[in-house]
């Protein structure tokens, strides 16, 4: 079984969402950049144990995982050419694709990105300059409720908890690293207590045409406090394609 959703025409942009999370909240941060641009379709798609797709008992560690949504991505798209874009465990699945067949990717987005899988291991800042506001605290927890609340319920957090409770299977088999020379984009937020934002400056070896935000005041849930800086820098990201 296969689920995703897709909007507009022209120029496929592949989205992968955070682990255990669905399509929904891609779609809420990256369709206002789409309001008045043409020309690109989006492909939101839901990894297997997400929302719409039940966990499958043969999967059992992110190769599988990665099996399932390149099989999403050729009932989608079949051999076409595409962008991707991938959030937190998105992020290294979308790696893995580009390892897999750089030539076909066009651009590659990686927000918040998991480059670490063994959380022990990972380099975290603290929150403590977070600065809690009451709108802040009001769109956080408005997030949660329209997105990620409902996704967790949804979610096979058997099969998901499984393969993310041990690094070896939790992590690529194969490091994702690979040259890539197309239009990147890395975002990351200051106080992301999740994934951080230093591990991901070592990607920029591989990505010599990146463009790498660390957003201050921007957690895990990023972009929350500043949407409008992440979606200018999401249509800086395209004008890169459209002008390569």
């Amino acid at each position: 079984m296969t689920y995703y959703e897709s909007f507009g025409e022209g120029r496929p942009i592949v989205f992968l969402p955070g682990w255990g999370g669905d399509n929904g909240e891609s779609q809420a941060v990256h369709e206002p950049v789409f309001a008045d641009r043409t020309g690109w379709r989006r492909i939101y798609v839901d990894p297997p144990g997400t929302n719409h797709r039940p966990g499958d008992p043969s999967i059992a560690d992110q190769d599988g995982i990665l099996d399932a949504i390149a099989e999403t991505i050729a009932e989608a798209l079949g051999d076409d050419t595409f962008a991707l874009s991938g959030t937190s465990a998105g992020a290294l699945h979308a790696r893995g694709l580009v390892r897999r067949d750089p030539a076909r990717v066009l651009g590659l987005l990686l927000r918040v990105p998991g480059v670490i899988a063994d959380r022990a291991a990972r380099t975290l800042p603290t929150d403590d300059y977070l600065h809690h506001t009451a709108a802040f605290d009001a769109a956080v927890q408005a997030k949660d409720d329209a997105y990620y609340d409902p996704a967790e319920q949804a979610a096979d957090l058997e099969f998901l908890d499984r393969i993310q409770a041990d690094p070896s299977t939790y992590a690529l088999r194969e490091d994702p690293a690979a040259r890539f020379e197309r239009p990147t984009l890395i975002v990351t937020g200051r106080q992301d207590t999740i994934t951080g934002y230093a591990d991901a400056w070592a990607l920029l070896d591989d990505y010599p045409t990146a463009t790498f935000a660390v957003l201050d005041q921007e957690d895990h849930g990023l972009p929350v406090r500043r949407p409008a800086l992440y979606q200018a820098l999401v249509a800086d990201w395209l004008d890169r394609m459209e002008a390569s």
